[in-house]
């Protein structure tokens, strides 16, 4: 399962492209600075990237697309364990 959103770069003020990946119960993120640039992958995530891909998880649970409530409760436990920002 993939995960794809922009947001903008708290350091550069540009838009940044992020991408949330979950292959065998195991999530991974990448970033890229343009469009058509490589992925920068293993990009260690933030409260703000977990609460994205629950948000977005809860979103294709309600339209039966993809999400299972397993990745919601895993993702939902990782949130609960973060401290907040």
């Amino acid at each position: 399962m993939q995960i794809q959103w922009t947001t903008t770069d708290p350091e550069t003020g540009e838009k940044l492209w992020l991408c949330a990946e979950r292959f065998a119960r195991i999530w991974h993120f990448k970033t890229r600075a343009h469009r058509r640039a490589e992925w920068t992958r293993d990009v260690p995530p933030t409260r703000a990237m977990w609460e994205h891909v629950l948000d977005a998880l809860k979103r294709k649970y309600t339209r039966r697309d993809e999400a299972e409530l397993h990745d919601i409760a895993d993702v939902e436990a990782i949130v609960g364990k973060l401290p907040p920002e």
